[in-house]
């Protein structure tokens, strides 16, 4: 694997790591049709655990099987695909070493009642992600929440073990719970804090949703408007966001959400490669269309990503 001046750059910014870890990162960063770049597309497949098989797998229902994901992920030429332990399990053997693999280490479902102290339950642990030959592991925290330090000490013990067998961290950063409204989960101003403790808390790779321009906080509200700092446009949100993980010297890449229209998905795409971002996290926009709708779908965001659209 020849590493790009690009990657090269990229993995400079991590100073404290390992050559594992750095090595992991360069496979994850070098993989697929935006090997190179310095652009992700990662497929995420977590949403059975989070809302269930019906609701996950019914529009599609090739999806139950965890092999089909594994087949898109590279069928379409993507960066790493992510899931829970049961599903990277499901096709260890046959997918060995055909795609960087992301193991999910905690999750929650909607069956819960938690609401302000939403949480996750760790259900893997880092000696599965090296049995596996994962690449990374993933964990969500939810700033915001009621238990939100619990998680965090949680990730900061598990991200230390990771990272002394050389194996990068990717954290989902979703505030949710206590006192965030609804309107308050996409604001800008949450998202990027919620980017920012993400890279505090060591995260290589960090994960938030596509912000809005509504402000959510009073006290960062005065800032954003005293300083006039630009979030008008997504474009000039995904910078804000990228800005605050330690000026772009952390990857960062955006969720893409619920099911919606594929133009939106474009669109999306183009901001957060206009505003600097690294790329797209992309599960059920994806795998709950048919695989040759899927995979046209994903086929336009490489272009995109590559400049070519």
């Amino acid at each position: 694997m020849k590493i790009t001046r690009r990657v090269k750059e990229i993995l400079a910014n991590y100073e404290s790591d390992n050559p594992g870890t750095k090595g992991n990162l360069a496979r994850i960063l070098m993989e697929g049709r935006l090997g190179g770049t310095g652009k992700l597309i990662i497929l995420p497949v977590d949403q059975g655990f989070e809302h269930g098989p019906a609701r996950s797998f019914a529009p599609n229902p090739a999806g139950y099987d965890p092999h089909y994901h594994y087949q898109m992920a590279i069928d379409a030429g993507l960066s790493a695909y992510a899931a829970p332990l049961g599903p990277l399990e499901a096709g260890a053997d046959t997918f060995a070493g055909a795609i960087p693999t992301i193991l999910k280490m905690n999750s929650a479902n909607s069956l819960s009642r938690q609401k302000e102290a939403a949480d996750q339950a760790v259900t893997a642990s880092v000696k599965d992600a090296l049995r596996l030959g994962c690449t990374a592991i993933g964990f969500t925290i939810y700033p915001g929440s009621d238990a939100m330090y619990q998680q965090y000490e949680e990730i900061r013990e598990l991200s230390a073990e990771a990272k002394s067998y050389g194996i990068p961290t990717v954290l989902w950063s979703y505030p949710r719970g206590g006192p965030v409204t609804k309107d308050g989960e996409l604001a800008v101003d949450v998202i990027a804090y919620a980017a920012h403790m993400a890279a505090l808390l060591g995260a290589h790779v960090i994960k938030v949703k596509l912000p809005t321009d509504y402000l959510e906080n009073a006290d960062a509200k005065k800032v954003y408007q005293q300083r006039e700092i630009p979030i008008g446009t997504l474009p000039e949100r995904v910078r804000h966001v990228m800005q605050s993980c330690f000026n772009g010297r952390r990857i960062v890449v955006f969720s893409g959400g619920a099911h919606k229209d594929e133009n939106a998905i474009f669109d999306d795409a183009r901001a957060i490669r206009d505003g600097g971002g690294n790329g797209s996290i992309i599960g059920r926009n994806s795998f709950q269309r048919s695989r040759e709708d899927a995979l046209a779908l994903l086929d336009r965001l490489v272009k995109i990503y590559l400049g070519k659209e």
